[in-house]
């Protein structure tokens, strides 16, 4: 589905804050250098996005689809978007993903959906990519560590995407599961636990339908790097990244609300809903700021990251310092 809104909203950076819980002393340096070396690498003109980085494979018949950007929200550089990521199957390090990504094997893929539905099944990721058509969607991206980045996704919506399976009424939530496969997921088999595999999420079904919640293929007008999660990921531009699971195998439908990874792992620190709010702080520190990659300067975080006006009401009534 294709938004369009007169109105357009800035987003601010603000400073780096301390990292996630397993990131170690070597990513926090990590991350002061490539913030440091990210000035470089913001773009904002038209050309530079539709020229592509010319890594991947480019992506063929993508429309233009859904841009709410301010005119300080200049696109992060491939090099940034590709480079400084959270990937947890190959590292805790932020440069990690990029350097043991290529390890994983994306055809063939598939991807099966089961639970509360009328026709559950397992598709091929072609399938997928042919069934459904493709945009070009700049969206926000807020990290829970106080980073954010720009980004030109290419992809698809996920609410048309479950709806060809049919989704039962009884079906109250959506869950996701990233593929297992250690011998190319090289942090899996690591010696110290890292994470409870498969990475789980999960959204409700009124947030899974919405529009902005996306299935994505592609960055930059090209095929999805390893890295960034392909050959399939979900991106939820309202909520905090690590919503936002790489490399889906599975979707199912239930009736409980899901137990995500990261509440699993540390609830008083990470809910379920994870919605950007600057009014509720980490435990650990501020919400209220962030850092945009390629600037300098500190921004105000927007609530829900700049998309109140397209989200607010899947909220209305609740309590979103209790629903965290």
């Amino acid at each position: 589905m294709l938004i369009r809104l007169a109105k357009r909203s800035d987003v601010k950076s603000s400073e780096i804050t301390p990292k996630a819980l397993y990131l170690n002393r070597r990513s926090l340096i990590a991350g002061a250098g490539a913030i440091a070396g990210a000035t470089v690498f913001g773009c904002d003109s038209k050309a530079e996005l539709n020229k592509g980085p010319g890594k991947t494979t480019k992506l063929e018949n993508v429309k233009e689809g859904y841009r709410k950007v301010g005119e300080k929200d200049a696109l992060t550089a491939y090099e940034a978007v590709t480079g400084y990521n959270n990937f947890y199957e190959f590292g805790t390090d932020k440069g990690d993903p990029a350097q043991e990504a290529h390890r994983l094997k994306t055809r063939p893929w598939t991807v099966k959906v089961d639970g509360l539905c009328n026709k559950p099944g397992t598709v091929d990721i072609d399938d997928i990519l042919k069934s459904n058509p493709l945009e070009e969607r700049i969206l926000r991206h807020r990290c829970v560590e106080g980073w954010s980045m720009v980004m030109p996704w290419v992809g698809f919506s996920l609410g048309d995407f479950l709806n060809s399976f049919e989704p039962q009424g009884s079906a109250k939530f959506v869950q996701f599961e990233t593929l297992v496969r250690p011998e190319e997921m090289i942090a899996q088999k690591s010696r110290f636990e890292i994470l409870p595999w498969p990475y789980v999420e999960g959204l409700r079904m009124d947030e899974a339908m919405n529009p902005l919640a996306t299935l994505v293929v592609g960055l930059y007008g090209e095929v999805l790097p390893n890295q960034n999660g392909a050959p399939l990921r979900l991106e939820v531009p309202w909520k905090y990244g690590f919503k936002s699971i790489k490399s889906i195998v599975r979707v199912s439908f239930v009736e409980k609300e899901p137990r995500n990874t990261w509440k699993a792992m540390q609830s008083s620190e990470y809910g379920f809903y994870a919605n950007v709010n600057p009014n509720v702080d980490h435990p650990r520190w501020s919400q209220a700021t962030e850092r945009r990659i390629g600037d300098v300067a500190r921004r105000k975080t927007l609530m829900f990251n700049g998309y109140e006006e397209e989200v607010a009401s899947l909220y209305a009534g609740m309590d979103l310092k209790k629903y965290y």
